[in-house]
């Protein structure tokens, strides 16, 4: 059963190691993403708004208006895993660059989130 769960893990922990950080990046620790998402809200310059709960319950809204549902974790290194209802998933990372917050994605995406 330890092997079912570790193999179960592992994944996750191979993509909280993708991010490409640049010049100037900051990786926030795990206290502060979970100061950011204890805010519940995140709003990003594209239009689209993360919504964490504090019982792990997250949904992001488009700019479009459509809503996507799932469930987070901030693992200890700092790294905001999501699992959506539709049986997807992927890990964020949330840095500093150059006086601004950005989220970074596994596929190396970058989305300024608004003060």
């Amino acid at each position: 059963m330890r092997y079912l769960i570790a193999l179960f893990l592992l994944p996750s922990a191979l993509w909280a190691g993708e991010f490409h950080l640049l010049d100037g990046d900051a990786a926030l620790s795990r206290a502060e993403v979970m100061q950011v998402t204890e805010r519940h809200l995140i709003e990003f310059y594209e239009g689209g708004q993360s919504r964490y709960s504090a019982g792990g319950a997250y949904s992001f809204t488009y700019a479009s208006g459509g809503t996507a549902y799932g469930s987070f974790t901030v693992n200890s290194d700092g790294t905001i895993c999501i699992s959506y209802r539709n049986g997807r998933s992927r890990c964020d990372r949330l840095v500093r660059s150059h006086g601004r917050l950005v989220m970074l994605t596994q596929g190396g995406q970058r989305f300024a989130i608004r003060p």
